[in-house]
């Protein structure tokens, strides 16, 4: 088993948990192989080449952000096992999993943990490039908090971060015209003005902000979630229920499960995923079902 190690991840909460993992590995005989990286791209190259070299488990302690590096790593489907010992900004993956925000309790799970499956989202940007991510993404104001939340607020640790990155985002911002095309066989669109247009495989993302509570990471389906325009006075009582309960409370969301979709807006738009930015719209998003073995705890995977 390798662990690739972000230290700056969750705003150096992977740093500071690696001498507690360490010793944990030691005393509890877990054979891990600790390996630290300076970059995405060296955790890139370190994942690909571990892989190469025969490792049958690859985690990653850090954040969604951090485990999107590595799915993009290795081609999909394979054989290699995934794993994250949550120690990111938001850990909605890790949370969907069943693991405990602490990665030390999470890795004493995941030492004689099962194996299961992930869907993925594959989105094609606008340049033609195309990445995988495992959570949650989106366009409008939720990319436009990403940039802020990997920079001014990068430090910031929990839902603070994000909450206050969309804030900052706020400012200046306009909602968009969005045009959706679903499978062409269903013969649906989707026309709305809209502050966000999410596209989760988790039923979270942002530390725990629940834009798709009934999503489920292994069911061949994606949720796209359309936060329609609001006041200013609806966007203060939305955010206040995020800040208390992480619920997105309006009746100005639309929810739809997708397979596949485009997304068109009126002016060229960032979309990210798992936070981290992947390009511009117009984006084409496939599910790739079960297209990643991951491992989770036993009792999660029985279920």
């Amino acid at each position: 088993m390798v662990v690739l190690v972000n230290p700056a991840a969750g705003g150096g909460r992977a740093g500071e948990a690696l001498p507690r993992l360490r010793q944990f590995a030691t005393s509890a005989g877990w054979n891990a192989q600790f390996q630290l990286t300076a970059s995405a791209e060296e955790l890139a190259t370190r994942a690909y080449q571990a892989a190469t070299d025969g490792a049958r488990q690859l985690f990653v302690l850090g954040g969604d952000g951090t485990f999107q590096v590595l799915l993009n790593a290795i081609e999909l489907p394979n054989e290699v096992a995934f794993g994250i010992l949550p120690a990111g900004g938001g850990n909605d993956l890790a949370a969907s999993l069943g693991l405990p925000a602490d990665p030390v309790e999470s890795a004493s799970l995941l030492m004689n943990g099962a194996i299961d499956f992930l869907d993925v989202a594959e989105v094609r940007t606008a340049e033609g490039n195309k990445r995988v991510y495992a959570g949650g993404g989106g366009v409008g104001l939720d990319a436009e908090a990403a940039l802020y939340a990997g920079k001014v607020f990068r430090n910031l640790r929990g839902r603070s971060r994000y909450l206050l990155a969309a804030i900052r985002a706020l400012i200046g911002f306009h909602s968009l015209r969005v045009h959706v095309r679903f499978e062409p066989s269903e013969g649906k669109n989707l026309e709305a003005n809209v502050l966000l247009l999410g596209v989760l495989n988790t039923p979270s993302y942002g530390a725990g902000l629940r834009l798709a509570p009934a999503a489920r990471t292994n069911d061949g389906c994606l949720d796209l979630v359309a936060l329609e325009d609001l006041t200013f006075l609806e966007i203060v009582t939305v955010l206040t229920s995020l800040v208390a309960t992480g619920e997105l409370k309006t009746r100005r969301v639309r929810r739809f499960p997708i397979r596949w979709a485009r997304i068109e807006t009126d002016r060229p738009c960032l979309f990210h995923g798992d936070g981290e930015i992947l390009g511009c719209t117009p984006v084409e998003i496939t599910v790739r079902p079960r297209a990643v073995r991951v491992v989770c705890p036993a009792a999660v995977a029985a279920c």
